[in-house]
């Protein structure tokens, strides 16, 4: 396989020469830099697949080469022994809830629903494409009907993410496709997202960046979970104008670390 072949698979290169037409472009994403994003992808993956084709294999799609952005404030690295198992995007919202009758009260998080998209190999092989998705994941709306797969690109649903309560983030990495395991969590420490991290669809900073280690029942031997390269997600300082429930609009990386030593 031709290296411009594998972006073909995992990012819908094709879509260079044939506008993609699923799913709609979010317009009001585009007040700021939405359309400079999109573009900037399709340039960036337009120059990979020309020094592709001048490749006589693809990358080799090796998890053990992909290497996990650093926070900020760097958070705590995998535990020693952990193996990186899956990287994915996850695009969805952060749920929020307000006193409308105290203006002045900060939203409380009830937590977040996302679809998750396998983009291992793009991690593996293509670290400025990875870090170019959460951001352009932004600029893409997904409904019940369209979600299959992410914006543009050909990454496919790898998983689905969500809170079994207000403390409690859940990862299903088990599909038709991939048997990875799931896995319930708690927050081990965060740090928060860079200055120049993208913001959301209306303006929104970036949500932190996450360690999370998994608790006892998970399968898949899923030991840690990172959320990194945020974008967009944070709630308003206050509950002025607000509903008494609203959603606001992320994407981020996933990466998810495997071990043998039982979950805590």
């Amino acid at each position: 396989m031709y290296a411009s072949t594998l972006l073909v698979s995992l990012l819908g290169a094709s879509t260079v020469i044939a506008a993609p037409t699923w799913p709609a472009f979010n317009w009001d994403a585009a007040k700021t830099d939405g359309l400079e994003t999109v573009s900037e992808y399709f340039n960036m993956l337009a120059q990979k697949i020309e020094v592709g084709k001048l490749m006589a294999a693809a990358p080799v799609c090796d998890l053990s080469q992909a290497q996990m952005a650093i926070a900020p404030q760097p958070l705590e690295p995998p535990s020693p022994g952990l193996t990186l198992k899956h990287v994915a995007i996850g695009r969805g919202t952060q749920n929020y809830t307000c006193d409308t009758t105290n203006a002045t009260a900060q939203p409380f998080q009830l937590g977040a629903v996302a679809t998750l998209f396998n983009a291992s190999c793009v991690a593996a092989t293509y670290p400025d494409l990875l870090k170019m998705l959460p951001k352009l994941a932004l600029q893409f709306n997904l409904t019940a009907g369209e979600d299959s797969r992410m914006g543009p690109t050909n990454l496919i649903i790898s998983g689905k993410h969500f809170f079994t309560n207000t403390t409690t983030p859940f990862f299903n990495l088990d599909t038709n496709q991939y048997n990875l395991g799931e896995a319930g969590c708690a927050k081990a420490n965060q740090s928060t997202a860079p200055a120049d991290a993208p913001k959301g669809q209306q303006g929104e900073k970036a949500v932190p960046w996450l360690r999370l280690n998994t608790r006892v029942g998970s399968t898949g031997n899923l030991q840690e979970v990172y959320r990194i390269e945020t974008a967009g997600g944070s709630a308003p300082a206050t509950c002025q104008g607000q509903p008494a429930s609203f959603e606001v609009q992320y994407a981020a990386q996933y990466w998810f670390w495997e071990g043998d030593s039982p979950a805590a």
